[in-house]
């Protein structure tokens, strides 16, 4: 059974989404820089079960409409489109699951409508409630103050960023997939950067990459990403403070619905919330199955380990 694209209306966008099976919708939320097809290895296990799975392309990226304005990326304009496929392929129902940024967005799109969105399963980036200041104004001083790069600050350098990563878009992801991943040897992504190198500086660009993803897989990001640019998916960087403002709404709420969380044992993204993420986690999110740590895992959980987090993932939503 192959997958089949939809197109959703979610205001004055149209989100592209892949879609596979039937029964109740499981939606799919890809983070940066990714597409639908990250979730390649877990749409035909989901269907197979009885769902809808279903794997949006976010705005901004691949067959989705690519609005120029950076505020067209705020969370609530996402939180918009998870509702608006909810609402034409689910009934107004959907289990959310979504890795890297994705994983913010299903966070909050659960927590912002609990009624539509039933339970919520994430990778890489753990739920702890509302920060006290926008995580931006937070790198800022943890890192440029200290004359130190952080991507998400260069990537606030509307223009030059995007000529950065597409002067050469094979180049750009493989360094991208290969730097965080866990076959890259400590010190891959270097931490050490100055404030002001470019975001791609220092990073290998491997030989040969590792096996979990082959050739046509990079081919089918590379068309996708010369296609789109990453104007949208790095605007989705640039929105801190207007979404501070719009989730300090709901900063009382916790998110109450059955939650899974998941990722790799060697996941510098997980690794910035600190060693002990856990019980504030458990504090915001009192239904938590998980943290599941999958051991040599890098940042691309559900591509590096698929076998493994298929076997997290099915028998958590079956139990629903």
């Amino acid at each position: 059974m192959a997958h089949e694209f939809r197109h959703v209306q979610s205001g004055d966008q149209s989100i592209r989404v892949a879609v596979q099976g039937s029964g109740p919708l499981v939606l799919m939320v890809h983070g940066w820089p990714e597409s639908w097809y990250s979730w390649r290895h877990q749409m035909g296990p989901i269907a197979d079960m009885g769902f809808t799975a279903a794997a949006i392309d976010v705005r901004g990226y691949g067959g989705s409409g690519k609005p120029h304005a950076v505020e067209a990326y705020d969370m609530e304009s996402i939180v918009r489109d998870n509702q608006a496929v909810a609402d034409a392929l689910g009934g107004g129902k959907a289990i959310l699951i979504g890795h890297d940024w994705g994983a913010p967005i299903v966070w909050n799109t659960a927590l912002i409508d609990p009624d539509r969105f039933t339970a919520v399963a994430a990778m890489a980036i753990p739920y702890l409630g509302q920060g006290k200041a926008p995580f931006i104004d937070i790198a800022r001083k943890l890192f440029t103050e200290n004359g130190l790069f952080f991507y998400q600050i260069r990537i606030q350098d509307e223009g030059d960023v995007e000529a950065e990563a597409e002067a050469d878009v094979r180049d750009t992801l493989r360094k991208l997939y290969y730097s965080i991943s866990g076959d890259a040897p400590p010190g891959t992504w270097p931490l050490d950067k100055k404030h002001g190198d470019g975001l791609l500086h220092r990073l290998v660009n491997p030989e040969t990459f590792p096996a979990w993803l082959n050739d046509a897989d990079i081919d089918y990001y590379v068309n996708e990403f010369e296609r789109s640019g990453f104007r949208g998916p790095f605007n989705r960087y640039r929105n801190f403070h207007r979404d501070f403002a719009y989730l300090s709404r709901f900063a009382e709420r916790k998110i109450e619905q059955p939650a899974l969380f998941i990722t790799g044992e060697k996941d510098m993204a997980t690794r910035m919330f600190g060693r002990d993420y856990e019980g504030k986690m458990r504090e915001a999110v009192p239904n938590l199955s998980g943290p599941h740590v999958i051991p040599g895992c890098g940042h691309w959980t559900q591509q590096e380990k698929p076998a493994e987090v298929n076997a997290i993932l099915l028998p958590w939503l079956k139990a629903l």
